[in-house]
């Protein structure tokens, strides 16, 4: 009888093993069916967490924030505001431009176009053209201003005199033109550009300044239908002096 118990027993562990052992294997065999998820298009190593890691050597991998966590994704071309930088590597990235307000960038520090509404120069932007630039042909971008040829220069003076004086400066001046697309340079003033202006010491003889006899005149005048009047006064003469005519 006991014997019979005992076998009774070794028969159910042995099932109990076996139940155990096949369940495993299902469900090894179900893990390894899944597998891990897929990696998208043309991205060659990525992660459930993180996206893409590793993109196809001519693919530039970008992050994009969700939330709190940064996801790598495969662009052909970097989107605004980011330039491609390639690595020798692998891995090319979407690098951020570093200038401000540009759309479009050759590096971290040079802008090929701008945000709308600003102008670009020299790889930056600006809300208007520098000083000596224009835009060019109405575009959204600054030139060099236009000038016409030099002048003459002008007589030699001293503070604002041609006189009474051996050494003073002599000046001359290119005037701004405004840019027009079809005819180019226009002799009409530029709105925006300021005249170039040189200035030269010189040398004269010098003269003395003839002063004017002091001489006040005061003019005035009268009409009546049938005269006119007119009344010169010259103080330094003392003289009073009327005149009637038109009679």
């Amino acid at each position: 009888m006991q014997l019979g118990l005992v076998a009774l027993a070794m028969v159910f562990l042995s099932s109990m093993g076996h139940s155990d052992r096949l369940s495993k294997v299902r469900c090894q065999r179900r893990v390894s069916t899944e597998g891990p998820p897929s990696c998208p298009k043309g991205c060659d190593r990525c992660s459930e967490y993180n996206g893409c890691v590793k993109c196809n050597p001519k693919l530039f991998i970008f992050l994009e924030r969700n939330d709190i966590r940064q996801i790598g994704v495969c662009l052909a071309s970097c989107p605004a505001g980011y330039f491609g930088m390639r690595n020798p590597e692998g891995n090319n990235r979407c690098t951020q431009c570093k200038v401000d307000n540009c759309e479009t960038c050759f590096n971290r520090n040079f802008c090929t176009k701008c945000k709308e509404g600003l102008y670009s120069h020299s790889g930056r932007c600006y809300v208007s053209c520098p000083p000596g630039q224009q835009p060019a042909n109405d575009t959204m971008e600054c030139t060099d201003c236009e000038l016409s040829e030099w002048s003459q220069w002008s007589t030699c003076a001293k503070k604002n005199k041609t006189c009474g004086f051996k050494k003073g400066s002599q000046s001359r001046f290119r005037m701004p033109l405004s840019l027009t697309p079809s005819t180019g340079p226009s002799p009409v003033p530029s709105p925006v550009c300021t005249p170039l202006t040189e200035k030269k010491k010189c040398v004269v003889i010098k003269t003395p300044c003839v002063k004017a006899p002091l001489l006040n005149t005061i003019v005035s005048k009268q009409q009546t239908p049938d005269r006119t009047k007119v009344s010169v006064d010259i103080t330094s003469h003392h003289q009073r002096m009327c005149t009637y005519s038109g009679i």
